[in-house]
């Protein structure tokens, strides 16, 4: 090697020759196909067989012992031959997948070189896989994306599509793909979908398989894990692949314009209900499933590989409370719900949990009566409003933040705001005018006022925020939503543990509960009142292994959300409530109890939220039809033989009778004292006068002679001024309907731009029925 070169000088001395250059180019190539044939010659072929391999998960209860065996060994999985796969289905997933798969060599450079650049365009991840790709990567049970992976992935790819005939790769691909509910392979998919063998399917049954191929939790028509997967999201994006698809057997030249059109025009072929495997009934499908939607959401084990099964998962799940919560569910529902006697008892759901303060465990749920009739877990997300047990982020954004000042601008910081007392004075009178921070009327976006109602349309006159909490009343909360600011209450609720996705848009009524969080997410935000303002992120599972070796283990989350004194000053305003106020009916003897009711707009909803420093739960009362087309909350007045379900009834019938078993034998603990906080300030109408009402002066503490009587039931959810027509378009109602009642409720409002009216019905898109929102994501 003459380098550098003899016989030159200055600068050309140091360029290399052509003779040079080439010959590093030849033994740069030289050594690349070297190594690559030695690593084709190492790497082996997987075999098809080996990966329909699968087995069983077996989950345990918090202590240890064994809760069930499922999972992978249940699963409906059968390898069919070449010729039993019909051209159908051949041809939609070609077409729909790898339009070049008979001429490719098992990998496409352009494909993957176009995935790169769009990645980083910043554009939406691609995988630039060919169907050989697929079939290679199917048969690992590693799914994570390393370079390592890949490489070997790219090399196998290569050798199979060079010593493996198309039919065999196309076969392997469909014998081992994942297609959700469970299935691996296209017979298993024929039968949890359409229950029909594989060649019956039809060309459009077939171009619907090859959608779910795409991402089986978001096409699922029946729904999803999490807010992103509701049945109406997911159908939606089914007949839209779908019909792409049929599309693109046509312009590929696989099926013919003609046939494409009569398959369209028949419509979307609708799959079967799901079917869940017989080992889930009673409560412990819920608890598998929130346990396997918090593994896919927070480790690198994804859905497909935990379906191969051969996982050992340990839950927070207490197997005495699980018992005790469905117990007292289920008594409740058995001497009061009688859907052979009245026809109103029909549908009526109940959800529930438990959450361990300071930790953040998921002790219990109640996630509906079996989950192998009721397919929507309750305790995780199902779109219903939590109404006034809402209103505590409210009080914990005002002794945070404090009211804004009327003579400075909308954005004001903590320096130029009055902190807020539990001892303020608001004006509690009923159909108050409702005003901005700076005392100007608000006005909706068609210039309508809005005055809030109370429930029984009763004026309370001047009152504390403390008594306005104990009783429910409505006008003083959503006017101090309005003057702290809506985007700090919801500022709070975030800091405290509920889901931005779960949580309404910031019209006032905001502040009265027009949010949607699941049962684990509310019993986790109290939870962290119940811990002096500390936040612990829910969780369902501690550690995962397989054959024996750690695979994921839980890492505790916390965060100070609230200073201590603010989080003791709503727990001791909370005290008041079920010491003497709306929620008596869910006191514990001599056990400190805070907690909240919460009755939404139509009697469609009713919660209690409790806590003691040990425990806090979260129990809700809803109604709705599986089956109807269109999916609604249905009015409660008549359930159970009642006027009218509030969260102080049967939810906190079942709280308290639950909680007195699960904290049977455990010492009886004291909150953390408060220390005084804030100012005495007064609302819109609420200065003290020499006419100002006797309960301007209300004691800090309640006794049993408070204006009005602790076991008061209130009487039906008041309606605003003007209503929605149902079918009005101009008419924002949206997620947050109005009116409530003093018995927690109390959205009192639009769920559009602060649209006086009772709205027909919440936003039913965001209601999935098949699982999870916090663990099929960041969502709960």
């Amino acid at each position: 090697m003459d380098y550098p070169r003899a016989g030159k000088t200055g600068f050309r001395r140091w360029i290399p020759s052509w003779k040079l250059v080439a010959g590093l180019v030849v033994t740069f190539i030289g050594l690349v196909v070297g190594i690559v044939g030695v690593a084709l010659a190492v790497v082996q072929v997987p075999s098809a067989q080996k990966a329909a391999v699968v087995e069983k998960n077996v989950y345990y209860w918090s202590d240890g012992k064994q809760m069930v065996v499922a999972g992978g060994g249940n699963l409906n999985r059968q390898i069919v031959s070449y010729q039993q796969i019909p051209d159908s289905m051949k041809n939609a997933v070609i077409s729909a997948e790898n339009a070049s798969f008979e001429k490719d060599w098992g990998v496409d450079p352009m494909g993957i070189l176009r995935a790169v650049v769009k990645m980083a365009q910043g554009g939406e991840t691609q995988s630039g896989s060919t169907i050989t790709q697929q079939f290679v990567k199917n048969t690992y049970l590693s799914q994570e994306q390393t370079l390592k992976r890949k490489a070997t992935e790219l090399l196998i790819s290569v050798k199979v599509g060079a010593t493996k005939d198309k039919p065999f790769i196309l076969a392997g691909y469909l014998n081992t793909a994942y297609y959700g509910r469970g299935a691996y392979g296209i017979q298993a998919a024929a039968r949890a979908y359409f229950d029909k063998d594989c060649g019956q399917l039809t060309p459009s049954e077939s171009a619907f398989l090859a959608a779910t191929l795409n991402g089986p939790n978001l096409y699922d028509p029946y729904g999803g894990q999490g807010p992103a997967a509701t049945p109406e999201k997911n159908t939606k994006r089914a007949t839209e692949r779908w019909e792409w698809t049929l599309n693109r057997e046509v312009q590929v030249g696989r099926m013919d314009a003609a046939e494409r059109d009569k398959w369209i025009q028949k419509g979307f072929p609708q799959p079967q209900k799901p079917k869940p495997a017989t080992n889930r009934a009673g409560q412990i499908g819920y608890l598998t499933d929130l346990a396997d939607n918090y593994i896919v959401a927070h480790s690198r084990i994804s859905k497909a590989e935990l379906d191969k099964g051969g996982y050992q998962i340990y839950t927070t799940f207490d197997r005495d409370k699980v018992n005790a919560l469905s117990k007292s569910v289920e008594e409740v529902r058995k001497a009061n719900i009688k859907p052979d006697v009245r026809d109103v008892d029909k549908f009526v759901q109940f959800g529930g949990a438990s959450v361990e303060p300071k930790t953040g465990k998921i002790v219990a749920i109640y996630g509906g009566e079996n989950a192998l009739e009721h397919f929507t877990n309750n305790a995780d997300y199902t779109g219903v409003q939590v109404g006034s047990t809402f209103k505590p982020f409210v009080l914990a954004a005002a002794m945070t933040h404090g009211k804004r000042n009327p003579g400075l601008g909308e954005k004001q910081s903590d320096a130029q705001r009055t902190l807020v007392s539990p001892e303020s004075i608001y004006n509690g009178n009923n159909k108050l005018t409702l005003r901005k921070y700076n005392g100007t009327v608000w006005h909706d976006e068609n210039g309508k006022e809005w005055h809030q109602r109370n429930d029984g349309d009763e004026d309370r006159g001047p009152i504390t925020l403390r008594t306005a909490m104990q009783f429910s009343v409505n006008t003083p909360y959503i006017q101090l939503g309005m003057d702290v600011g809506t985007d700090l209450v919801q500022e709070a609720a975030l800091k405290a543990g509920l889901d931005e996705d779960q949580l309404a848009s910031l019209t006032p009524t905001f502040s009265l509960g027009t949010s949607a969080p699941s049962a684990i997410r509310l019993a986790d935000a109290y939870a962290t009142f119940a811990a002096s303002g500390k936040q612990s992120e829910p969780y369902s599972v501690e550690k995962v292994e397989k054959n024996g070796n750690p695979v994921y283990a839980h890492e505790k989350k916390t965060a100070q959300a609230f200073d201590p004194n603010v989080a003791n000053n709503v727990t001791d305003v909370l005290k008041t409530v079920v010491e003497a106020g709306t929620g008596t009916s869910a006191q514990l003897g001599n056990r400190p109890v805070a907690g909240k009711t919460g009755t939404t707009d139509g009697n469609r909803s009713a919660w209690f939220a409790g806590y003691t420093p040990q425990l806090s739960t979260a129990i809700g009362m809803y109604r709705v039809d599986p089956n109807a087309k269109r999916q609604e909350f249905l009015s409660m007045r008549g359930v159970g033989g009642k006027p009218t379900i509030h969260g102080a009834s049967f939810p906190a019938e079942i709280w308290a009778d639950y909680m007195g078993q699960a904290l049977k034998g455990q010492p009886v603990m004291q909150f953390d004292p408060p220390q005084p906080i804030g100012e005495k300030v007064y609302g819109d109408g609420a200065s003290p006068s020499p006419s100002a009402s006797p309960s301007a002066s209300a004691p800090a503490s309640p006794s049993p002679s408070a204006s009005a009587s602790p076991s008061k039931q209130p009487s039906s959810s008041p309606s605003p001024t003007r209503s929605c027509g149902l079918l009005d378009p101009k008419c924002h109602s949206g997620n947050g309907n109005g009116g409530g009642n003093g018995n927690g409720g109390g959205n009192g409002g639009p769920g559009g731009i602060g649209d006086p009216g009772e709205s027909p019905s919440p936003d039913y898109s965001r209601r999935p029925q098949g699982g999870g929102g916090l663990f099929g994501g960041p969502h709960g």
